[in-house]
């Protein structure tokens, strides 16, 4: 946890290297990839796409770092604890693709996503709970 207020993810680092079109020497190499163009590499590396794929942990972060100004460390670490305890056991019994105690948790479950809408028949909730729980004892 990086104790930081930042509201938006930060900027990528912009670099460029040739270490996908390197030949044996570890120069470009030109023929086989054409002319390198450092302009293109520098901004295809960053951008909106970073940002976007960065949104949640940023807004995680500070609002784990804003608790942990409040209330002080105890709380943040509590919070992690609990998403990684409820993470890592799996509740097969209504649905499988899902873990409602997890987006309780992270504060997703007043929203709604294209995966909870689009599961698909063959990878939907099962409606038979009374099976489910025979099985699971079975295999204690």
């Amino acid at each position: 946890m990086e104790s930081s207020l930042r509201i938006v993810p930060a900027r990528s680092q912009k670099s460029a290297t040739v270490q996908d079109t390197a030949n044996s020497l570890g120069l470009h190499d030109t023929l086989k990839y054409g002319p390198r163009n450092l302009a293109t590499e520098v901004q295809s590396s960053g951008g909106i796409k970073s940002r976007l794929e960065n949104w949640e942990a940023t807004q995680d972060n500070l609002k784990l770092t804003l608790e942990r100004n409040t209330f002080g460390m105890h709380a943040p670490m509590r919070r992690l604890m609990e998403r990684k305890i409820v993470g890592s056991t799996p509740f097969t019994i209504s649905a499988p693709q899902t873990n409602l105690h997890l987006d309780i948790l992270m504060g997703r479950d007043e929203t709604i996503s294209p995966a909870d809408i689009f599961l698909g028949m063959e990878s939907g909730p099962t409606f038979d709970v009374h099976s489910d729980i025979q099985k699971k004892v079975r295999s204690f």
